[in-house]
């Protein structure tokens, strides 16, 4: 082993502190300013933003079931392809209807809204059902009418 000489010391120091300060009060705690939503643009019917799309599938259901009970109460000659072409309009409002909700609910999903992914998730499921029944009435009754 080598002998190394021990290290120098030196007068001792007192520990390093902040010079004395003129007494300042504590900061004050100011708080925080509420931020407000922005407010929505558009138009909206409770949680439903009026868009013209929805106005147009909304026009196309009604205009549709008003036909087909038109067609079921007071037409009597070639009322099969009448409800056929009323049944494709209702089918095909339904299915932009699941489309939406699959769209929506992708939205809600990737935000972590649970519950509203949920929910358009059975509107979707609904509405694709619906969609489905009625282009099976279509080609049901468009069959039945070529036969």
């Amino acid at each position: 082993m080598i002998d190394r000489p021990a290290p120098a010391q030196g007068p001792a120091q007192p520990p390093l502190e902040a010079p004395p300060a003129a007494e300042t009060p504590p900061p004050a705690q100011t708080p925080r300013p509420v931020q407000a939503k922005p407010p929505r643009r558009g138009y909206y019917l409770g949680p439903l933003k009026i868009t013209p799309a929805v106005v147009l599938v909304a026009i196309a259901i009604v205009g549709s079931v008003g036909f087909i009970l038109y067609v079921v109460f007071r037409v009597e000659d070639e009322q099969i392809p009448l409800l056929g072409a009323g049944f494709a309009v209702l089918g095909a409002s339904f299915a932009a209807i699941a489309i939406g909700s699959v769209v929506e609910m992708w939205r809600a999903a990737s935000r972590v809204r649970t519950g509203r992914a949920v929910g358009l998730a059975v509107l979707g499921g609904i509405a694709g059902l619906v969609a489905i029944g009625c282009f099976t009435f279509t080609v049901l009754s468009t069959m039945v009418w070529n036969s």
